[in-house]
């Protein structure tokens, strides 16, 4: 990581040289006085000339952008906080490898007495760039091996090639991505992607070929995402015994749909956070655009956290979400919401909640499920200041509902379909976060409101994912 220099700006000593005590003989030399050099610190200073040392192929245009801000300090702290705040900037573009900020006085002809100069250097990524990692879905692990073009066109344009292998999911796409200058939130986005899907809770194999457009936004302190997404899909059978209902769902469809979704979040983590809230919702809607499928879908999460004496955290959070099918064609097995696991409802197998034929599961067209949990340090805090840290005991009470609405009555008539067969569970475990990547518990669960068709996992289940209930 860079570093931001200034030149000291010590005031010199006030005295002369020392030359030690004075003989009889000694003659008196006379000291000019050295000029005392003016703290700037608390004073007014001018940000004359900013430099860039490495710029290769990055255009200038996107650069000012970034260090405007610069010019506007009015002394050396302010001048220091806002090179590192360029510095960020500069950094986030993707672009630079490294960024390093030097502060100096001002030099030359047209130099004022209280004139700053400062200098960014630069180190460019190259052209083409490589990478290998590992990535932690619900449930679900997978091997990511991507090829990048950063800065393609010189103002931090990005083109990527990514291909996944993983315990569920395959997957392979190509993506450009492009920012707003100035504003590297607001940004715009085309992928083409070929995803091939396993879901043996529903002996469901689904390929989908697709493009998709979107365009990212903030407005105050939301976050908004406005996409289109057109996807041919094909649905087959992963095993012989499918049952019928599955059978079904197999064959072709062309999706076309609109979404928006707007995220507002004020948690210090995404992973296990200490404070702060989520609350996201999306909306999509298909068939208004083409295709064969059409319905209209909303979804939301809801997350608050509380920090507690001893170092303990309070968590409760909600979700919920409905489809309704637009023209007399019902819902696809692919689009309908699923309930149930180490993820969600704790205490349930994976997706194993609500509508079900020969033991596959369908999803349904509506659901909610809500928890609290209370997170604290392990007893005796082994390891406390370091390892032990990653480590915390979790308490919780997990509750949801799926179930498929009949339209044609009210909302009274709706919610007191999903009040009916509520599943809960309850149970301990431990959380281990591992970093900003994902988190994963071990939990001993109690499924309580079991009902006919649901597959529990009563006792030890083991969960991995970056969202949970």
């Amino acid at each position: 990581m860079g570093t931001v220099h200034a030149r000291s700006l010590e005031p010199l000593p006030m005295a002369g040289p020392d030359f030690g005590a004075l003989g009889e003989e000694a003659e008196l030399v006379e000291v000019e006085p050295e000029t005392k050099q003016e703290i700037l610190e608390n004073k007014d200073v001018v940000v004359q000339h900013v430099h860039f040392e490495g710029l290769g192929r990055t255009k200038d245009d996107i650069i000012m952008y970034e260090i405007a801000d610069v010019f506007k300090a009015k002394n050396l702290i302010d001048v220091m906080r806002k090179s590192h705040e360029a510095r960020e900037k500069l950094l986030r573009l993707g672009i630079f490898r490294q960024v390093d900020v030097l502060i100096d006085t001002c030099q030359g002809d047209d130099a004022l007495p209280n004139g700053l100069d400062v200098t960014f250097e630069v180190t460019e990524l190259r052209r083409l760039t490589g990478s290998y990692n590992t990535m932690v879905g619900n449930n679900e692990g997978s091997m990511v091996l991507g090829l990048k073009f950063p800065n393609l066109l010189g103002r931090a344009e990005k083109v990527t090639f990514q291909f996944s292998y993983g315990t569920k999911e395959t997957s392979y796409g190509l993506s450009f991505f492009k920012p707003r200058p100035g504003n590297f939130e607001r940004n715009f986005a085309v992928n083409v992607y070929k995803v091939t899907g396993q879901f043996p809770w529903s002996s469901l194999r689904e390929t989908d070929r697709g493009i998709s457009t979107e365009c990212n936004f903030p407005v105050w302190k939301t976050n908004h995402t406005v996409k289109w997404e057109g996807v041919w899909r094909e649905l087959g059978c992963l095993a012989r015994t499918a049952s019928f209902s599955v059978r079904e769902e197999s064959g072709h469809s062309l999706k076309s749909s609109l979404s928006h979704a707007m995220v507002i979040d004020s948690r210090n983590s995404s992973i296990l956070p200490k404070r702060g809230a989520l609350l996201k919702i999306n909306q999509e809607l298909a068939g208004y655009t083409g295709g064969d499928v059409t319905f209209l879908k909303e979804d939301f999460e809801f997350q608050l956290n509380r920090q507690l004496p001893w170092d303990s955290v309070f968590s409760t959070s909600l979700w919920g979400g409905m489809l309704v099918p637009i023209g007399d064609k019902p819902s696809s097995i692919a689009d309908r919401f699923y309930l149930g696991g180490p993820t969600s409802v704790r205490g349930f197998s994976m997706y194993s909640i609500g509508p079900q034929s020969e033991g596959d599961y369908l999803g349904g067209e509506a659901y909610w499920a809500g928890g609290v949990h209370l997170y604290t340090p392990l007893p005796f805090r082994p390891g406390r200041g370091g390892f032990g840290d990653l480590f915390r005991t979790h308490f919780f009470l997990n509750a949801g509902n799926l179930c498929n609405l009949n339209y044609g009555d009210g909302p009274r008539a709706h919610l007191k379909k999903l009040a009916e067969c509520i599943r809960w569970s309850y149970g301990a475990g431990i959380v281990l976060r591992l970093g900003n990547i994902a988190r994963l518990e071990l939990n001993y669960c109690f499924p309580m409101g079991v009902q006919a068709g649901d597959r529990i996992c009563d006792g030890v289940q083991f969960g991995a994912g970056i969202r949970f209930l």
